[in-house]
């Protein structure tokens, strides 16, 4: 049976602000899970399914919508949902795609309430070298991550699972799940995993 469950604390998430870069970001006041992942790998489509919002963020069929920084507070868990920008491939011009990949590099690097990161990659492409070169970021900041494989409604059963297994092999410390925002695959653990990391910090790698 496919798992359906909504978190109701994610579900009371608003927006908050967006910020061009790291010197603009609001102050450091609380936990914070950051979504990552390439250009069109459907990070908005994943944070409107977890927090049961249709438009908590924006989404786009064109690669590389999301420009700013955006913050989403979660209520009664002094907590932040963040939704950083997309790398790789977006039709934007070449100069403004590297001043996003610096403005998200800055903040895996020096944001130091960022204890989470959920990095989304599509199911049929997982696991690209910028993924990889993102994730040792985190493992070298001791930033918990989750791995998202995306739109696994559009592959077999065994198929979606075979992929999931080739990552949990590179990645063995990281929580890999196969995710849908169609049909909610995925729905629960994910949620269950983000609202431990903004309930209870010390749960992380970093306590």
């Amino acid at each position: 049976m496919r798992d359906f469950q909504l978190n109701p604390v994610l579900a009371r998430a608003t927006f908050t602000t967006s910020a061009p870069n790291l010197a603009q970001c609001p102050p450091e006041c609380g936990p914070e899970v950051g979504f990552c992942g390439r250009s069109n790998a459907g990070k908005s489509s994943a944070l409107n399914t977890l927090t049961g919002q249709k438009s908590l963020a924006r989404v786009s069929k064109t690669p590389g919508r999301t420009q700013l920084i955006n913050f989403f507070e979660v209520p009664n868990t002094g907590g932040f949902l963040v939704d950083l920008p997309g790398y790789g491939f977006a039709k934007v011009p070449e100069a403004m795609k590297r001043q996003w990949q610096q403005n998200l590099g800055e903040f895996l690097a020096e944001r130091r309430t960022l204890i989470g990161l959920v990095l989304l990659m599509d199911v049929r492409h997982p696991m690209t070298e910028l993924d990889k070169q993102l994730l040792t970021f985190a493992d070298h900041r001791g930033i918990d991550s989750l791995l998202l494989l995306t739109k696994s409604d559009k592959l077999s059963r065994n198929q979606a699972a075979k992929a999931r297994l080739g990552v949990e092999k590179l990645r063995p410390h990281s929580v890999v799940l196969n995710f849908s925002s169609l049909d909610r695959q995925g729905l629960s653990e994910a949620s269950e995993w983000i609202h431990d990391r903004l309930v209870d910090p010390s749960t992380t790698s970093q306590a």
